[in-house]
């Protein structure tokens, strides 16, 4: 089977389906016990990321068990900085912890190790191809800078990014200066996942909603179009899906501004939002991740709620989010059989 013929690749490329396809956001995670099994084979969690062997066969894992129609590539979004240079550990129970911005820090930036660095990620998206089932789509993506540079300013999230609100506020050069590099890198990047085997990519910009309107216009859009330019300009046929979460209100915008293939929905974006964009390019999403933790009558009237809403139009089903740890595996189970029309 064709690229082209894989159900989410068809969706992309513009068609309505009986049913959408679904995968979801983080669907080889914490929530599957194989998956916490893996994770004890690696020391921490980057040395996870970029050992080809046990990222294959997490990302491989939710599509045996639930036959998703698309697999996401393991890995995580802070591989780019690290690639770069810059410094990023993992700490249980709090996760990702960079050094503090500054223009120390951006001076040892360097872009000439990025994919020497990248070589083990690059190769899982190539054993990943060549086992995944013909007709599964297989996605690659980076963060988006902004969510990206996030993390760097405050050495580690917060709930709604104060610091690196401030930090581009006062020092708008430096955060540009960082925003630059990281754009350079991840289209090298993607375009070496494309030509490694992935399908389609994905831009995650999770902290997109906290920004005012300028902020959004500078550091949301402006780094993600000059992505989307950059993998096009080099491969011309990739097809791009924007996830700008907390967005809602600024899609449209978002979605002129970046020239993104396709919108990933978070679970806030109302239904006359949602059906006015995918007159124009296809949507994914949009189901409340808590949802999925509540089951039952919750669950199904949520899948049900979004199968209506979207189903006249080019859709992909998913989660508005990633899926969480205490998630049970059956009520994925559940899901993925109603949305396939099963139950």
């Amino acid at each position: 089977m064709k690229s082209h013929e894989r159900a989410v690749m068809r969706v992309l490329n513009g068609e309505t389906l009986e049913r959408p396809p679904i995968w979801m956001m983080r669907q080889a995670g914490r929530y599957l016990p194989e998956y916490r099994a893996e994770r004890t084979k690696a020391k921490n969690f980057l040395d996870f990321c970029y050992n080809p062997d046990l990222a294959t066969e997490v990302t491989l894992q939710p599509i045996r068990r639930y036959g998703f129609d698309a697999a996401i590539l393991f890995s995580d979004i802070f591989v780019v900085p690290d690639a770069l240079g810059y410094p990023v550990w993992f700490e249980e129970g709090r996760g990702p912890v960079l050094e503090p911005l500054s223009s120390e820090q951006l001076a040892k930036l360097d872009q000439a190790r990025t994919m020497k660095h990248l070589a083990p990620v690059i190769e899982t998206v190539g054993r990943l191809r060549a086992q995944l089932p013909s007709e599964t789509t297989l996605l690659g993506f980076c963060g988006a800078p902004w969510t990206v540079a996030c993390y760097s300013v405050a050495g580690h999230t917060t709930q709604d990014q104060t610091a690196a609100r401030i930090g581009a506020y006062r020092d708008p050069e430096l955060m540009q200066a960082f925003i630059d590099q990281l754009v350079e890198a991840s289209i090298t990047y993607l375009v070496a996942q494309i030509d490694a085997g992935a399908d389609a990519l994905q831009i995650f910009d999770t902290w997109a909603g906290v920004l005012d309107d300028a902020g959004f216009e500078r550091w949301s859009i402006a780094p993600t179009a000059k992505i989307v330019a950059g993998v096009k300009a080099q491969r011309p046929d990739a097809k791009l899906i924007g996830f700008p979460k907390a967005s809602a209100a600024r899609l449209e915008r978002y979605l002129e501004g970046t020239g993104v293939d396709a919108l990933g929905l978070d679970w806030t974006v109302p239904a006359h939002v949602a059906q006015a964009l995918q007159k124009k390019v296809p949507v994914q999403g949009n189901l409340d991740p808590m949802r999925l933790v509540a089951g039952g009558t919750a669950l199904d009237e949520g899948i049900d709620y979004v199968l209506e809403t979207l189903g006249s139009g080019p859709h992909i089903f998913n989660l508005g989010h990633g899926v969480t740890p205490q998630t049970s595996p059956d009520h994925v189970a559940r899901m993925v059989k109603r949305v396939k029309g099963e139950i």
